[in-house]
């Protein structure tokens, strides 16, 4: 026998098995599958959810009058001043919201990838494949809709660009001016509605998407999502008919 075969790595020669596997961070490693993306998804859908009840919650302030809502921007505006400098807060969360938005997107759209290639075979049952797909095709549209509304929304009323008469920190004339017009507030409504659809899609599958389903709250589930849709939804629609109207000016 040689040398070269009796020769066995030692202390200072590790053996070497084939490539080395780079190791993702955990968090990376668990986004990468179906449950990661489920749980992103959910997470970030309660976060939204948060955010567009809060958001609907606020503006029912103009019914108050111009001061009284202006105050309440004001407010946003100086969330923990002097701690932090003026809008610093408000920025921050305007940008966890944009994060939390993209994640909300992408994880979406990579786990309907992922599902789409580990079914290649349609659903057997019509039944069954008609309802998924409604679900699927809703909730994809009305997601768009509904990120295309938040770009229009920030362009009109916190950057100014697509509203002609916009003042700066001047809440209630932004949204008076912004609203009178009929063609936006006809986009507002219609904006909102699919907002309702989605938030009734995602309400009833968020506690499925992490992994908290069980047939027997199938109705709460169900009721849950349906309320919070209708008035999260109703209320934003009444907002531009109130200024169409007169009720609001």
């Amino acid at each position: 026998m040689t040398k070269a075969m009796n020769h066995r790595p030692g202390a200072h020669e590790p053996e070497v098995n084939g490539p080395h596997k780079v190791t993702k961070p955990w968090p990376v490693e668990f986004y990468s599958t179906a449950v990661g993306k489920k749980w992103v998804m959910g997470i970030t859908g309660v976060m939204l959810m948060g955010f567009v009840f809060a958001h609907m919650f606020g503006n029912l302030k103009m019914f108050m009058g111009e001061e009284h809502f202006d105050e309440y921007a004001e407010g946003l505006r100086t969330l923990l001043v002097p701690i932090m400098g003026r809008e610093w807060v408000l920025w921050g969360l305007r940008g966890g919201l944009i994060v939390a938005v993209i994640l909300h997107i992408h994880s979406a759209f990579t786990l309907t990838r992922m599902n789409h290639n580990a079914r290649p075979v349609k659903y057997q049952s019509p039944r069954d494949y008609i309802a998924v797909n409604f679900a699927s095709r809703t909730m994809r549209w009305t997601g768009i809709i509904v990120f295309l509304y938040i770009l229009f929304h920030l362009a009109d009323l916190t950057l100014g660009w697509a509203n002609p008469d916009f003042h700066h920190g001047a809440a209630y004339h932004n949204l008076v001016e912004s609203l009178s017009r009929p063609p936006v507030a006809i986009l507002y409504i219609l904006a909102n509605l699919a907002l309702g659809v989605h938030l009734f899609h995602g309400a009833w599958s968020m506690f499925q998407s992490m992994g908290l389903n069980n047939p027997r709250y199938n109705n709460a589930r169900r009721g849950f999502a349906a309320t919070f849709a209708i008035v999260v939804a109703g209320i934003n629609c009444f907002f531009p008919i109130a200024v169409l109207t007169g009720i609001v000016g």
